[in-house]
């Protein structure tokens, strides 16, 4: 074979893109929230050979060291042995022995070698090679080079027209410690393209790539997953049926059913994407991720590793065994383990949960801040708080509530009868742990306060609430109406029972005036005034300290009989049908009774009488406005 030496032969080496395929893999990983080849054509269509003369279709004897001719049934058939060189055009053929006939058809035999152009070589054991149609096939052991590309198969079809070499009976390309394997395949020479077709496998120290259908562009580096494909690496495994992988720049696209998994992640998505230089990574379209008890879905995730930070786009959720979030956008920055929401937002957080058109949390210390038409839930209480802006901690279940619709935050305490309404300038709601372990949540509520319910509402500068006795603290000129009752003291106590008024306790200064008609009113004064209601109807009334009454008794049909005015230490009053029925004066009492013509009923009234319903709520929305805002000195 020295005589080969006249030719020089470039044996290089394909180059797979398998070592960036596997990090395409492993980095995939770090997503913990905590796809396009063009179009090609399967397989070579040769046009007709364009009319060529007969000297050009001929084959050339360049070289043999024995030369024979025979004549077979009218075919001249040339016989070369030893150091056989042929040509035709720009194509070179050499071999051991071959046989020519009629100087088209050559059968070459024994270290066949093809040379077609600069770059491209082909060895095989035997040859069979039509010049007039240009086609060659070879068989044995065939090996094709063309640059730092090289194929190894068995047998092979190239037709030197097109340039498009073609095997049937399964090929290995090999680069480095890589190897491809296909069963069919087609090689182009000039676009420097290989497409394997059926049981494609691709071998890797780092991974492993199964295809149906796989396209390689040497020039640009680029491989094309042109069928159902599985690369898979350690415990990794990435499926998809269309996509590419661009080696040379570092980019990856799985598309069409593409899937990731590994151990308890998985990802699915119409794309995934994968950026190398910028290290990032996006499921595009009907997006998912699962990680052991989290789940993440959106039209779009975006995972940014170098900032450590995962965006979800377009009906956001994310659900783990501690919270449900959904929004327009949810951006989780891992490094400061904070994330942020935008559009409506819902985070559940049971018995918590937020609603808000923008929400910014810090996972590390638990505090968060929503704005934008805020609502609050606490479902074991049945309470929410609608506001504009609101802050909050996770692990106290503190909550800040400001700005709202009109300005000013509202609480709702829904009862299944009747629900009762709160409005102030600012509202603060947060547990508090007992030292036998137990959790009431603890309400604040001040400057101009408000409250409206059915058949009861009232006024005060602040207040504060405790869902371990249901206990409403009323601070700075405090005010209540209970239907055609009037209360007022330095600070008033409200409990609740069932959702329902149970008691109110005024203490110092304590006054209740009760008028039907608004024209004579029954008053009652003391130090301390104890009023029990059942069923949210006054009942009793106890009165201790200083006690003082005016009192206008009716007969069975309603009308005024005369006033009755008491002062003495104690008393006890009973109602019926919101109607004083019977009063029991202790210790001492000094009476009066006056008929109702024989009294000055202006008199009448006790130092301190202040009748005053300008700014009685009469409905939810006079919880809010100017016009019944009450300035409080």
């Amino acid at each position: 074979m020295e005589y080969f030496k006249k030719k020089t032969i470039r044996t290089t080496f394909l180059r797979l893109p398998g070592n960036r395929i596997a990090a395409v893999v492993a980095l995939l990983l770090a997503f913990a929230i905590s796809g396009g080849a063009q179009s090609r054509k399967p397989g070579p269509v040769s046009p007709p050979p364009a009319a060529q003369d007969t000297a050009r279709t001929r084959v050339d004897v360049d070289h043999a060291d024995v030369l024979e001719y025979q004549q077979k049934r009218g075919r001249v058939v040339q016989k070369l042995i030893g150091h056989v060189e042929l040509s035709q055009d720009s194509v070179y053929m050499y071999c051991d022995s071959a046989t020519i006939e009629n100087g088209t058809r050559v059968v070459a035999m024994g270290h066949v070698l093809i040379q077609h152009g600069d770059s491209l070589s082909v060895f095989s054991d035997s040859l069979v090679y039509n010049s007039e149609t240009r086609i060659a096939d070879l068989f044995g052991e065939v090996i094709l080079l063309n640059n730092d590309q090289k194929l190894f198969t068995n047998r092979l079809n190239y037709d030197l027209n097109t340039k498009i070499a073609t095997y049937q009976d399964g090929a290995t390309l090999t680069s480095s410690e890589t190897q491809l394997t296909s069963r069919r395949g087609y090689y182009y020479v000039d676009q420097r393209e290989a497409y394997f077709k059926d049981s494609v496998l691709v071998v890797d120290p780092k991974f492993t790539l199964r295809s149906d259908t796989l396209l390689f562009n040497a020039e640009n580096k680029v491989v094309h997953f042109l069928g159902p494909t599985v690369i898979g690496g350690d415990s990794t495994r990435i499926y998809c049926e269309a996509g590419f992988y661009d080696t040379a720049n570092n980019l990856a696209e799985f598309r069409e059913n593409a899937q990731y998994a590994k151990g308890d992640q998985k990802a699915t998505a119409e794309t995934i994407r994968y950026n190398g230089e910028l290290k990032e990574y996006t499921l595009d379209g009907d997006a998912y991720f699962e990680d052991k008890d989290r789940v993440a879905t959106a039209e779009q995730i975006r995972y940014f590793e170098e900032m450590d930070k995962t965006v979800l786009n377009g009906k956001a959720h994310f659900k783990s065994d501690k919270q449900d979030i959904t929004a327009d956008e949810i951006v989780y920055d891992g490094k400061n383990e904070v994330y942020s929401t935008k559009g409506r937002s819902r985070i559940s957080e049971p018995p918590n949960i937020l609603e808000a058109d923008a929400v910014a949390f810090r996972e590390d210390i638990g505090l968060g801040i929503a704005s934008g038409n805020v609502i609050w839930q606490d479902t074991s209480a049945q309470t929410t708080i609608f506001c504009e802006d609101a802050a909050y901690n996770r692990e106290t279940g503190y909550l800040k509530a400001s700005g709202g619709n009109w300005g000013r935050p509202l609480m709702v305490s829904v009862a299944e009868a009747d629900s009762m309404y709160m409005a102030a300038d600012t509202l603060i709601s947060f547990r508090s742990d007992s030292l036998a372990g137990d959790s009431s949540r603890i309400l604040l509520a001040y400057h101009d306060v408000r409250i409206y319910k059915s058949d009861l509402q009232a006024l005060c500068d602040s207040l504060t609430f405790s869902s371990v006795d249901s206990l409403f603290r009323f601070y700075r000129s405090p005010i209540i109406w209970s239907d055609t009752t009037q209360f007022t003291g330095d600070t008033i106590f409200l409990q609740m029972a069932n959702r329902e008024v149970d008691q109110i306790f005024l203490k110092n200064n304590s006054f209740i005036i009760n008028s039907p008609d608004e024209r004579f009113f029954n008053q009652i004064k003391g130090k301390y005034i104890n009023a029990r209601f059942r069923e949210g109807e006054l009942r009793v009334m106890d009165v201790q300290g200083n006690a003082e009454s005016v009192y206008y008794a009716r007969d069975d049909s309603g009308g005024y009989v005369g006033v009755n005015k008491t002062i003495c230490s104690d008393m006890v009053l009973y109602f019926g049908n919101n109607q004083v029925e019977k009063i029991k004066f202790l210790n001492q009492p000094k009476a009066t009774m006056s008929p109702m013509t024989r009294v000055d009923h202006n008199e009448l009234k006790i130092k301190g009488f202040n009748w005053d319903t300008r700014f009685r709520p009469q409905s939810k929305e006079d919880l809010f406005g100017e016009d019944k805002k009450r300035v409080v000195r």
